[in-house]
């Protein structure tokens, strides 16, 4: 592939495209103690955020106790309705974004999510941006491949044509910036909380979706050079 051809950016989408993290943390931390697992909105933002619903599931279950059989998919299926019908309400891009968006239309662009496809198709109807990604939505539970298992961004990757090497991941969670690393891909974490949490070594820290333009400008020349 010839360098100056422009990098592939594939993006993360709940906290890094839309601002839906809170809406989820606060959803979980009313149904989960439904099922009588305790569990807080807080408790989200600190220790799961970007990780997959079952697993965060299991993992309460290993804490208390486990759900009787079938509960699961009643609990999921719960938490999946109100979530969208709040995404249809209240969701909004992250400040920043749909500006970096149109600054960045010469770049071929994905979704790659750990989402279902659903939720990432509300996501993007809802705050307007589904015009920058049209069909190009990578799913894990299409997939059925997990951040942080590199694999999900390879197969992305991959289906877009794009080697690893010039592809650049956007992410704001753990799971995503460590998934992007292990793929061998550029990675720049929009870190929302630098107090609290650091940019792994190897990866970009950005903390407004403004900077995001600029820093694929230096990535671009670099892997151009």
């Amino acid at each position: 592939m010839n360098t100056a051809t422009p990098l592939c950016l594939l993006f993360d989408c709940d906290g890094t495209l839309v601002d839906s993290e809170i809406l989820l943390a606060e959803v979980m931390g009313d149904i989960l103690p439904e099922f009588n697992l305790p569990f807080s909105a807080q408790q989200y933002m600190d220790e799961f955020r970007g990780v997959r619903f079952q697993t965060i599931v299991e993992t309460l279950e290993n804490r208390f106790q486990a759900l009787a059989e079938g509960k699961f998919t009643q609990l999921e299926a719960g938490m999946r309705a109100r979530m969208e019908a709040r995404m249809r309400a209240e969701l909004l891009a992250i400040p920043g974004m749909p500006a970096a968006l149109e600054q960045l239309t010469g770049h071929p662009k994905a979704v790659v999510s750990n989402g279902p496809e659903r939720k990432i198709r509300c996501a993007l109807e809802s705050t307007d941006l589904g015009h920058y990604f049209e069909d190009r939505l990578f799913s894990a539970y299409t997939l059925n491949v997990w951040k942080p298992d590199p694999e999900l961004y390879r197969k992305a990757a991959a289906a877009m044509g794009y080697s690893p090497q010039h592809c650049i991941v956007v992410d704001d969670a753990a799971v995503g910036v460590e998934a992007g690393l292990e793929a061998d891909m550029h990675v720049i974490h929009l870190n929302h909380f630098p107090n609290e949490e650091s940019t792994p070594e190897g990866a970009i820290g950005i903390q407004h979706a403004s900077e995001l333009p600029a820093a694929i400008a230096r990535l671009s020349a670099k892997v151009s050079a």
